[in-house]
């Protein structure tokens, strides 16, 4: 196994054990970083927390990581 497929291996771990509290952190880094630049630039922060979650659940090959509190998304 090589070493990017160990990494592989533990960062899927780490979403299995923990993807609410990541996704969790992604939420306040969005809320920071909107915060900071007064909303100028919520469209694209909301953009890129969207494929942040996406990418968490991309990693693990399964939808039941992430909360999605957008309307229609999964609670």
């Amino acid at each position: 196994m090589g070493f990017m497929d160990k990494m592989k291996k533990k960062a899927t771990q780490a979403v299995d054990q923990h993807g609410d509290k990541i996704a969790t952190g992604i939420d306040k880094a969005a809320a920071a970083a909107n915060k900071k630049t007064g909303g100028k630039h919520q469209d694209k922060i909301t953009k890129a927390t969207g494929k942040a979650k996406q990418g968490l659940d991309k990693l693990d090959g399964r939808n039941d990581d992430i909360r999605d509190d957008r309307p229609g998304g999964r609670p």
